[in-house]
């Protein structure tokens, strides 16, 4: 008995001491980071996280198989940590068993029951690691060499666990020490015992004490090879939750950086061009990354040949901060390489459309997009080095307002095909109207969006809101340039437009663009815009649901509707731009497989639509491809940007008698002309 202690016990405090060493210094490394923006959501917001998040899995168990495998296996350790305790227990006392619920019958079957739950799912993950295994999956995976026997390592681990389990307490069940007296709740216990009575009692005593230490070993040793591997998000998952800022949203961009020329000295730097650059949140970020490939498999870069794969950015990140620990924990300046190009390719860095859904996929809540524009912002504002076509669009951005550069003199041209006068605010905004209708450069000045904002100044003016334009005074957000990583830009063309909005006193505000309503929405504030913002989708819904706009009942065809990524995955608004058109007599509306948060990019995100596309397949067409096979005779969305893109796309294919790619605001009006689609 005294052995069996005193190896379990030197076991644990050898593993314990090695094991929180490295926690510490990782932890340490974390907080190396530059401060993060404040990151307390409230004591609500968190807990809800936690429970849906963790406790719940609910973003893993959106991939059913592997995610009820994942499920049991979190909560089949949190459960059978009662098996620890009874495991230390009996090193002391063979037949120890937990004070008060230590011999329930209930505790008995559930600790079975998770024991098989838990071998059942790595016979799971072992399947799908053999039938998905990265060599044959993954373009450019230079980190799998090592990383491929760490997730059959642990895999191993967690079946040694479960079996020296089985085993020790079958042996206990055979020599009379099992601390459930021989309940029949235990029937995996049950089972084993029986395997294992025909050896006889003294074997089954010795089989009871080295089972036993196995079992302690092999869980201290497990808290080793967790603290060194990417396991630990065990640890770390709920805290990178509990501090993740979208707790449902995506929303805008991290905290807006200071811009102030006058506190710009030789030091600054501006994004992120060495790994001691990101915050400690980016750093928790990296550390917490499961290599799961969620990321990786709903990115529309990647699943169009390009080479960005956000979980393989994310790891090559975290191999760079753990290599330049020595730098980064003692604090020393040195000239080190630049993360692009040789951590991060600059093919992948521009491939990004910014469409989030790597985000919204991602179960430990990493945060790519904003690691992404961070480094675009070092490299467009401290080297001056991004692909040379958007050179015209911040020089029109700069000079004219607008990514195309035809001049504040164009943005009244497409009221011409009103048959009704608009209000164009001269002073402030008049008393009598309630909002103010901000149309954006691609309403203004692109054919198609011009389209989008006729139909949907036309239905507002039918159902008798009360509204008014900007016209010439408008200028573009600043969407482009800041996820083009030009920071500075955005700041500029932001504080202009925030200063032309609080001077004529608007308050509610109509967007039509999802990328110019997510900016004024979610990243004025910071810039002291604070507007109550309303897409034209939710407005026409609600206008629909009132009474105040009837649908016609004359049109008849078939339409699917794509979600734009930056009104679906980034504000959730999912359910008012098909709640708007649903109503529609005589219109099939069909969804596209990937849809809602699972819509697949337009391909225009993240200045993208500004940039050539020479890499792998053209994203618009992918996406495209899916919206014709439902065999919809329109393509409806609900923002400029996709109506361009899909539009592109269906005319690149030839099928442009076949298909029409519209606005919402454009498919009621068909419906109230009557028309056929």
């Amino acid at each position: 008995m005294l052995t069996r202690i005193l190896i379990g016990l030197f076991v644990t405090l050898a593993c314990g001491v090695i094991a929180t060493r490295r926690f510490m210094w990782t932890a340490k490394l974390i907080r190396s980071g530059k401060p993060a923006p404040r990151r307390w959501q409230g004591l609500r917001k968190v807990g809800e996280a936690e429970l849906v998040e963790v406790a719940g899995q609910a973003k893993l168990l959106k991939w059913t198989v592997p995610g009820i495998a994942h499920f049991f296996t979190m909560w089949g350790f949190t459960v059978l940590i009662t098996t620890i305790i009874e495991a230390y227990g009996a090193l002391f006392a063979r037949d120890y068993h937990i004070p008060i619920i230590g011999q329930s019958n209930w505790l008995a079957f559930v600790e079975d029951f998770f024991s098989v739950a838990v071998l059942i799912s790595l016979v799971v993950f072992g399947v799908i690691r053999i039938k998905n295994a990265p060599s044959r999956k993954d373009r450019n995976s230079r980190f799998y060499g090592s990383h491929l026997g760490a997730a059959w390592a642990v895999l191993v681990m967690i079946k040694l666990v479960i079996v020296t389990l089985l085993i020790y307490r079958a042996a206990q069940y055979n020599t009379g020490h099992f601390p459930f007296h021989h309940s029949a709740w235990a029937f995996a216990t049950k089972f084993v015992a029986s395997l294992l009575a025909p050896l006889g009692t003294g074997v089954n005593s010795v089989l009871e004490a080295v089972f036993l230490l196995a079992n302690v070993g092999v869980i201290a040793g497990f808290m080793v090879f967790l603290a060194y591997s990417k396991h630990q998000h065990i640890f770390l998952a709920p805290i990178n939750i509990g501090t993740s800022r979208r707790p449902r949203a995506l929303g805008g961009l991290d905290k807006t950086p200071s811009m102030d020329m006058e506190q710009i000295t030789e030091d600054t730097v501006f994004g992120v061009g060495r790994i001691e650059d990101f915050t400690w949140k980016q750093m928790l970020d990296f550390s917490t990354c499961t290599e799961c490939g969620r990321c990786q498999s709903v990115c529309p870069a990647w699943n169009t040949g390009k080479p960005l794969s956000p979980k393989l950015l994310i790891m090559g990140l975290r191999e760079n901060m753990f290599a330049s620990a020595d730098r980064l924990l003692s604090g020393e300046k040195t000239d080190s390489p630049t993360l692009v190009p040789t951590t991060i390719d600059p093919d992948v860095l521009w491939s990004c459309t910014t469409c989030g859904a790597c985000v919204e996929q991602c179960p430990v809540d990493i945060e790519h997009v904003d690691a992404i524009v961070d480094m675009r912002r070092y490299e467009v504002l401290m080297e001056s080095r991004f692909p040379s076509e958007a050179q015209l669009l911040l020089r029109n951005l700069e000079n004219q307002g607008d990514p195309w550069g035809l001049g504040s003199s164009k943005r009244e041209e497409w009221m011409s095909a009103l048959d009704f006068e608009v209000p164009v605010v001269e002073g402030t905004i008049p008393d009598d109207v309630e909002y103010l209708y901000w149309i954006g450069c691609a309403g203004s000045l692109d054919e198609r969006g011009k389209g989008q904002a006729i139909s949907t100044t036309r239905l507002l003016q039918r159902a008798g809101v009360k509204f008014a334009l900007l016209g010439k005074r408008e200028s573009c957000t600043g969407d482009p340039a800041r996820r083009m990583g030009n920071e500075y830009l955005f700041q500029e063309l932001a504080k202009n437009t925030i200063a032309t909005l609080n001077e004529v006193g608007a308050k509610k505000i109509i967007a039509s663009c999802a990328h110019c309503f997510n900016t004024m929405k979610n990243e004025y504030p910071e810039l002291g815009g604070n507007y109550e913002m309303i897409h034209h989708s939710e407005l026409l819904s609600e206008l629909v649901s009132s009474g105040r706009l009837v649908t016609g009942d004359g049109l008849a065809g078939k339409v699917t509707y794509h979600d734009p990524c930056y009104l679906g995955r980034h504000n959730r608004v999912f359910d008012e731009p098909r709640s708007a058109i649903q109503g529609i007599e005589g219109l099939e509306v069909v969804e596209m497989e990937r849809n809602k948060e699972k819509s697949f990019c337009c391909g225009a995100g993240g200045a993208r639509m500004w940039m050539e596309e020479n890499i792998g397949t053209r994203v618009n067409l992918n996406r495209t491809n899916e919206a014709l096979a439902t065999g919809a005779n329109v393509v409806a969305t609900a923002c400029p940007y996709c109506i361009i893109m899909l539009d592109d796309a269906v005319k690149t294919k030839g099928e442009g008698e076949q298909a029409m790619v519209l606005d919402i605001s454009q498919v009621i009006e068909l419906s109230l002309k009557g028309e056929k689609i």
